[in-house]
């Protein structure tokens, strides 16, 4: 493994766990606010039990995340000082205010996890409150960093030097609105799907957690009112990309050819040495409706770019494609729950719907992690877009790949723990739920 290739498997092995432990950490707080919610207006303690029983799980994932986070600030250091050195002025607001974000969600979440005894039930509530705008802000905050990487504003470039240095500008760069926005919905759907489907697999072995009828109904709730928002927002950040990204555009659709009337390619695999994509399914002018609100409009093709600028169709494409496919594998578990829990008014799901919840769930994370791939994938070969090649951002030193596996293992023994933690039953379910 070359030194390129092994900085970019180490910085992408930390980047796909901590979004693990991030997007919980993200969607768990809106959850626990909900259920709090509910208990003070239904006066239901069963809602204020449930929401106890993932405090173990909040605060574990938060440690986790906060640890992974900071190893990957060192890794931005260590492996890309160039790119550090390039944009470091530019995007170092967010890193220091995504700071401030995290201390006000740790404040008030130790506040929740220990005022039980101290704080009344509607104090506790309130706290959940700040807990989960923080947690929202501070993604939007990291967010806001690597759309800078995808459309870099605030500066100009002299003779190679970086000059009018503009943070705001950069902060609030065209990327950064979707790219937040679809982020954040995207992670409390994962969250949400994450947590039905423990409890629908608990269900399926024996009587499973406690209230664990009342956590499905939440989590696929809340899933419910954002999976088409997520959508609204899925369609906003494509039209951007063909705005400011279009070789990322063309990738994406395995799109070689600049044309008139584009269609879009559905799966397939794309061959760049000749310009085609095999077993794919076409469909006439949709591509040119997406992209440009017109089924006639030219969009361009992969062959509009220099070669050795564009990202690679065969990795782009089937990321996007297993993005898009989750989507609607998790809307049909979603419609197909609430249909029968409609037509069966309120009955406890059954062994088919349980089943079918707990084979969804893991596509939300799925999901959330091929967005990120196309992401990353899909503006290569460049860390900063037109400006710096992820070849020049790294580290001239050596022995980086005995780090990766380093790392890789010690990745997969916390994912392990955390499992096997968030597994342990933690009381029988109850008869009136």
């Amino acid at each position: 493994m070359d030194q390129l290739l092994a900085a970019r498997a180490l910085m992408g092995v930390s980047l796909a766990f901590h979004i693990v432990y991030a997007t919980i950490g993200i969607g768990l707080p809106l959850l626990l606010m909900l259920a709090e919610g509910l208990a003070l207006r239904t006066r239901d303690d069963s809602w204020h039990d449930l929401a106890r029983r993932w405090i173990r799980p909040a605060g574990v994932l938060f440690a986790i995340g906060a640890v992974s986070g900071t190893i990957l600030s060192f890794e931005l250091g260590l492996l890309w000082p160039q790119f550090m050195a390039f944009s470091g002025p530019l995007i170092g607001i967010a890193f220091s205010m995504e700071g401030f974000a995290f201390f006000t969600e740790a404040i008030f979440l130790a506040l929740y996890i220990y005022g039980e005894r101290r704080l009344s039930r509607r104090a506790l509530f309130l706290c959940t409150i700040p807990l989960t705008l923080a947690s929202a802000i501070s993604a939007a905050f990291v967010i806001s960093a690597n759309s800078w990487m995808n459309t870099p504003t605030g500066f100009t470039l002299v003779g190679g030097v970086v000059r009018d240095i503009s943070p705001l500008d950069a902060f609030f760069n065209p990327a950064w609105r979707h790219e937040a926005v679809h982020g954040t919905l995207a992670a409390y759907v994962a969250t949400g799907f994450a947590v039905a489907g423990l409890y629908a697999a608990a269900r399926l072995r024996g009587p499973g957690f406690a209230h664990s009828g009342k956590a499905l109904r939440l989590s696929l709730g809340l899933s419910a009112c954002v999976l088409p928002l997520m959508l609204l927002s899925g369609d906003w950040a494509a039209s951007a990309v063909a705005q400011h990204q279009e070789p990322k555009l063309a990738a994406m659709e395995a799109h070689f050819r600049t044309q008139a009337a584009a269609p879009l390619v559905v799966g397939g695999w794309p061959d760049p040495a000749t310009g085609t994509v095999s077993w794919g399914i076409a469909i006439p002018n949709l591509l040119s409706i997406l992209a440009k609100d017109d089924p006639n409009a030219v969009v361009k093709g992969l062959d509009a770019f220099p070669a050795d600028q564009v990202p690679d169709p065969r990795l782009v494409h089937p990321f996007f494609d297993l993005m898009v496919g989750s989507f609607f594998i998790l809307a049909l578990a979603l419609a197909r729950f609430w249909w029968l829990h409609w037509r069966r008014r309120g009955e406890p799901p059954g062994r088919g719907t349980l089943l079918f919840i707990s084979l969804a769930a893991p596509f939300g994370l799925i999901a959330l992690e091929s967005g990120w791939m196309v992401t990353e994938f899909g503006r290569q070969p460049w860390v900063v877009q037109g400006y710096l090649r992820t070849s020049q951002g790294i580290t001239p030193n050596t022995g980086l790949f005995l780090v990766f596996v380093t790392f890789l293992l010690v990745y997969l023994a916390l994912t392990l723990g955390i499992l096997r933690l968030l597994v342990q039953p933690q009381g029988k379910e109850k008869r009136h739920d």
